[in-house]
């Protein structure tokens, strides 16, 4: 088995995207682009060795974009894409992985069946290849405006990443023409004299670079997560003792607590269960059995980002989440919008797309007595269609 490592070129400033900030840290779709990137390189090869390059001045940008993640330290990229690769490919010199794929932070569309083309062109004997799509319109070279030519575009392609290498060999092609400027490390590696090959790309993996583009890449998320499913959860928690509560994942100052095995964050039990409804994956006590006393007092975001996992796993995303928190006391009117922060910090995902609301039952039931807090939420999923056949 060949090790293998994954250079995730995101040193760039990618203004002509607008939004204010470098492009692969703009939000697609509820995620920042240079997370859904490194989330789906993770999945694709779990085993891999990830080296990010990023821009001295975005460490803050960055840090907010992987939180969470497990990926190692950033490395700075240099004044070219060409040297910010090769600054990723040093920093790997101590681990000298057999194989190294090279990709493009604002390429969030890499399919596995991809990677998988590459990988076996490279078991096969390839020291380089690349994923190419051969040009189908009509070229034309064009002067002040005015057309002057007609390209002929018989053997012309155009390249893609994530592009692969056996690693020795791109790590000498840099060192070959190191202060050049080359646009990818195809070209690196043909002016150091090495073959390329080609393996088929896919059109879905467009590089995010204009402001249209991303208008282009939520449509495309949109369409590829079609499945859409709805989940609905409900908790109850009884007051006992104490000076404060936990609700949607937040402290609560009041004259009671809620009892339970966990922190008893009755909100975020419920939102739990309402996603783990909607891809039908059990419920909280199927994945953390309140027999098992290591669950005792945990805190509840620990089940919620769980249930997130899941979704992710699944090459899902969270919609929109509803919670309605149920008790006469205490009033959660004045911790909304505290809640939901917590909640979409919890879940990576927008503010707009999470709803915490509040009533009483009139001082009916168990509720209206003030014995203790109950919650109802609903969580709206998008999934691949394929998963629907799972």
């Amino acid at each position: 088995m060949k090790s293998i490592a994954v250079i995730i070129v995101a040193a760039g400033r990618g203004q002509r995207a607008g939004g204010g900030l470098p492009k692969q840290y703009r939000v697609l779709a509820g995620m920042p682009v240079l997370r859904r990137t490194i989330d789906i390189l993770r999945r694709a090869l779990p085993n891999a060795l990830m080296r990010v390059v990023i821009h001295p001045d975005d460490q803050s940008l960055y840090a907010s974009a992987v939180e969470g993640l497990s990926v190692p330290p950033a490395v700075f990229g240099g004044d070219t894409r060409q040297a910010s690769v090769f600054n990723g490919l040093k920093s790997l010199s101590a681990e000298a992985p057999d194989i190294v794929l090279v990709h493009d932070a604002a390429r969030p569309f890499i399919d596995r069946g991809l990677i998988q083309r590459l990988l076996d062109a490279l078991h096969s004997g390839a020291e380089a290849v690349i994923p190419a799509l051969a040009v189908t319109d009509t070229l034309k070279t064009v002067e002040q405006g005015i057309i002057v030519n007609t390209v002929d575009r018989s053997g012309l392609y155009s390249v893609q990443t994530p592009q692969a290498f056996v690693f020795k060999t791109l790590l000498a092609a840099h060192c070959q023409v190191e202060g050049q400027q080359l646009t990818d490390d195809g070209a690196v590696i043909e002016a150091a004299g090495v073959e390329i090959a080609i393996r088929e790309g896919d059109e879905r993996n467009f590089k995010l670079t204009h402001l249209a583009d991303f208008g282009k890449a939520e449509t495309q998320i949109m369409m590829q997560t079609a499945d859409i499913r709805v989940g609905s959860g409900y908790d109850v928690h009884r007051f006992t003792s104490g000076d404060s509560l936990c609700l949607c994942g937040i402290e609560v100052p009041f004259s009671k607590s809620l009892k339970g095995h966990s922190d008893a964050d009755v909100a975020l039990h419920a939102i739990t269960d309402a996603i783990l409804a909607a891809v039908a994956a059990g419920d909280i006590g199927t994945h953390f059995p309140p027999s098992e006393e290591k669950w005792a007092g945990v805190s509840s975001h620990v089940f919620l980002e769980h249930a997130a996992d899941i979704v992710r796993e699944k090459s899902g995303l969270i919609a929109h989440i509803t919670v309605c928190i149920i008790c006469e006391a205490p009033k959660i009117g004045p911790h909304v919008q505290k809640m939901r922060h917590k909640i979409a910090d919890i879940l990576k995902i927008n503010i707009d797309r999470i709803s915490v609301q509040a009533t009483t039952t009139e001082r009916l039931g168990f509720t209206g007595r003030e014995e203790g807090i109950a919650a109802h939420a609903t969580a709206t999923v998008r999934l691949p269609m394929g998963a629907y056949n799972e």
